[in-house]
């Protein structure tokens, strides 16, 4: 693969904007039925989301680079990653939070986010020992949450978005492998411990 797309790939697609694409799917994209929250008000959702697990969690990277913690914000050596990802992980700990203690929003959204959250939780834990790929963990946790959608739908099918996302995931794993950001252990671990949590959490909790 080229390395301007592999790189452009890596961008679009860092684990940080995941949260934002699929709760902006699960917003814009699902059955009305699935959903009581109006969608005049979605958009306040949607913006929650962008800040508290994007945003915040950058603004967090790039002050411990700046202060020196990381070499970087790709956070190529395995023991830099843990801080950010602790931090990123209880930044998606309390949108959880938020979302479960406020009445007027389904609880559809606690339980994507919880998800989110865990496999954060997940690969901070891997990286104690083991460089495992982020952007793997992602793109695994979101098809597996897009299967566990597709059982959960009354009327409809999202088998189009579910080829999708595998067809990006694809790119995503060759793009890091591309890169020489991570091993295909790294790569294909990832993957698969992020499809695995999010299934088998979703069988346990529904």
């Amino acid at each position: 693969m080229n390395r301007s797309l592999a790189q452009l790939l890596s961008v679009v697609f860092h684990p940080l904007l995941l949260p934002t694409y699929l709760f902006s799917f699960i917003l814009y994209y699902m059955p009305a039925s699935m959903l009581t929250l109006p969608l005049e008000s979605r958009w306040v959702v949607l913006s929650m989301i962008v800040l508290s697990t994007f945003i915040v969690p950058g603004l967090g990277a790039y002050s411990m680079m700046r202060m020196g913690y990381l070499d970087n914000l790709e956070m190529d050596r395995r023991e830099q990653r843990r801080l950010p990802l602790l931090f990123t992980g209880a930044c998606y700990t309390l949108t959880a939070y938020l979302l479960y203690n406020t009445s007027a929003l389904d609880q559809i959204f606690f339980f994507v986010m919880g998800l989110i959250a865990a496999s954060v939780f997940l690969t901070y834990f891997v990286s104690l020992f083991w460089k495992v790929s982020a952007h793997s963990v992602g793109m695994g946790g979101a098809l597996g949450l897009l299967l566990v959608l597709n059982r959960l739908m009354p009327d409809g099918s999202i088998t189009m978005a579910i080829v999708v996302v595998i067809i990006l995931s694809g790119a995503v794993l060759s793009a890091r492998l591309a890169l020489h950001a991570h091993t295909p252990a790294q790569v294909y671990t990832g993957y698969g411990a992020g499809l695995l949590l999010t299934i088998t959490t979703a069988y346990i909790a529904i």
